[in-house]
């Protein structure tokens, strides 16, 4: 705590801990289950492969038969999907291709470039360990077996493994509804013509990029004036649409403008905190208003998005039901230049990341952080994480950083 404030791991564990479970599971068509979560463990209906087959083009043999590079009678093929349906006896061999059963017999593949075909015989050109070139019935996975655990999110891969595990459609925790609500008289929508002192909306599009990049689906509230009124008809709205939670843009702080915190606790708001100590992002709220989760989040872009990472992309992964939802999502760097001690909020200093030859990346610190320059941080790789009270660092000390590829959405 720093004068009073919440630390950012303590809000992390509040936010997380509101999470009552994972949302109910649905079924989802393979096609469309990209990035979605498993809500149930996936089971093998088959083996893979189901018999054993060849991992190269060659000859199915038996590996007794090449000890002394004899002469092997050919008696037929086995291609992929048309294996040979007769056995190999004796000094006899089968053509056989990537991905063919090994006919019955037969123990091992002679590659094709280590044998000579002469009208009807083949003749090795060396030996081959018994087995060689083989792949075993069930060499992926067997049937019964737990390819994919609960929790897991479906990508490239687990999409491909599902489908050869023989599933057509895959148990998914439903998809988390956020609403994203931008407060301010002084916001417009992108491609209007801001009056004086008015500026362009531009947080909730980072927001819902984040969001929907943690598995989440939008519910785009607009911009709210600020006014009880206009306050109060939009929080109906997303408590009439069933939005899962409920993010704020702007106005969580308590001057005389900063009407959201009010608004809310009069429709009921259950207040979890307000404020952590952290730079960029202090005035952020946490509370529940009904079964709706609410995050306040403050306006400075920069400090909307840092929360973002830090805060919406885990609840909306608690709530996907990803065990992994809180884990660390900082790693090592080197600092390219010195930096000064740091005062007793955790710091999120936006910064490049350079190559470093084969020790880890440099990050330098982008010359201004002020939370309200999208285009410093548009223009850099990364947050570079500095605790409270961290001591002064020299240049090539062991830092740690956020990647915003990895969370932002990109």
């Amino acid at each position: 705590m720093s004068g009073g404030l919440l630390s950012v791991s303590d809000a992390l564990a509040r936010v997380l801990g509101s999470v009552a479970g994972p949302l109910p599971s649905e079924m989802v068509p393979l096609a469309g289950a990209r990035g979605r979560t498993l809500a149930a463990a996936l089971v093998a209906r088959r083996s893979q492969p189901p018999v054993a087959v060849s991992a190269m083009d060659g000859y199915a043999v038996r590996a007794a038969d090449l000890a002394d590079n004899g002469t092997l009678r050919l008696i037929g093929t086995s291609a992929a999907g048309r294996g040979f349906a007769g056995r190999v006896g004796s000094r006899e061999t089968v053509r056989i291709f990537t991905g063919a059963p090994l006919p019955e017999g037969a123990d091992t593949v002679l590659m094709q470039e280590n044998a000579r075909a002469e009208q009807g015989t083949v003749t090795p050109l060396q030996c081959e360990p018994l087995g060689r070139h083989v792949r075993q019935a069930g060499l992926d996975f067997r049937e019964g077996e737990v390819g994919l655990e609960a929790g897991r999110r479906l990508g490239a891969a687990e999409l491909a493994l599902a489908a050869a595990m023989n599933h057509a459609s895959v148990p998914a925790t439903r998809r988390p509804r956020v609403a994203i609500l931008a407060t301010g008289d002084e916001l417009v929508s992108p491609g209007t013509t801001p009056e004086p002192g008015q500026i362009v909306a531009s947080n909730s599009f980072a927001l819902a990029a984040i969001a929907e990049a943690a598995g989440a689906t939008i519910l785009d509230l607009g911009i709210a004036g600020d006014t009880r009124e206009a306050l109060a008809a939009a929080i109906a709205r997303a408590r009439n649409e069933k939005a899962d939670v409920l993010v704020t843009l702007g106005g969580a702080s308590v001057g005389d403008h900063d009407l959201v915190q009010g608004a809310l606790l009069a429709e009921g708001l259950e207040l979890g905190f307000w404020k952590v100590a952290m730079r960029p992002g202090k005035p952020l709220m946490h509370g529940r208003l009904g079964p709706m989760l609410v995050l306040g989040l403050p306006g400075n872009p920069v400090s909307s998005i840092v929360c973002g990472v830090l805060f919406v992309r885990p609840l909306i992964r608690a709530l996907c039901g990803d065990p992994a939802a809180g884990a660390p999502n900082e790693e090592p760097a080197r600092l390219a230049v010195a930096l000064a001690a740091n005062a007793d909020r955790q710091d999120y200093i936006r910064a490049t990341l350079q190559p470093n030859g084969t020790d880890l990346p440099l990050a330098c610190p982008a010359a201004i952080q002020d939370s309200s320059m999208l285009k410093v941080l548009a223009g850099t790789q990364c947050l570079i994480v500095r605790p409270p009270f961290a001591a002064s660092s020299a240049a090539g000390d062991l830092c740690h950083v956020i990647r915003h590829d990895r969370f932002m959405g990109s």
